[in-house]
């Protein structure tokens, strides 16, 4: 089995507004009979502490949950607050909403981070700023100096290394944003 590519802390966003699932705790949907959250969870329990920035939920062991001020403020104030929270010199910081993602994407990541981090892309090419590991100190110089409220605008900057997925329909990118996309999710779960 090969060696794990550094000690890491994970940072787990969780406090969204959920407006296209009319406000409903989108996390603690279930996929394949399991909270959204807690397969993201499972996915990083290789670090040496999960900040999960939202609020308190059960079922959730072993993370340490913050929320940022005000709630809901969006991803750069929670980033804040859950990176304020980490210790080791690299960071995954994931979605709380990724069905797919597992411990060997959050495994490649990790290795790829070369000069500041390392997120997934998706299809198209784009990337997908809440499936990535990045240099703590990095991210936290670009977060000391950003006043915006674009994660794109914050992490796009730092110049991370690419990572396409394999073909196939399970990809670990893949976020459950609205309704419909819960349930293709539901469905390529499968039973």
């Amino acid at each position: 089995m090969a060696e794990p590519a550094a000690s890491f802390d994970a940072v787990v966003l969780a406090g969204g507004r959920a407006r296209r699932f009319g406000g409903a705790d989108k996390p603690a949907m279930p996929v394949g009979g399991r909270p959204l959250i807690s397969c993201v969870v499972e996915a990083v329990s290789g670090a040496e502490q999960v900040v999960v920035v939202g609020p308190q939920r059960p079922g959730l062991e072993n993370v340490i949950v913050v929320r940022e001020d005000p709630p809901g403020a969006g991803p750069v104030p929670a980033l804040r607050t859950g990176l304020a929270r980490v210790r080791a010199p690299r960071l995954v910081l994931l979605a709380a909403d990724l069905p797919f993602i597992t411990a060997a994407d959050v495994d490649r990541l990790l290795r790829a981070v070369s000069g500041t981090g390392a997120v997934m892309v998706d299809d198209d090419g784009r990337e997908q700023w809440l499936t990535g590991a990045w240099r703590t100190d990095r991210l936290a110089a670009a977060l000391d100096g950003y006043d915006g409220a674009s994660l794109r605008g914050l992490l796009a900057p730092l110049a991370p290394v690419t990572l396409a997925s394999a073909a196939g329909e399970r990809q670990p990118w893949y976020d459950c944003d609205t309704p419909e996309e819960l349930a293709r999710a539901e469905r390529l779960a499968g039973p």
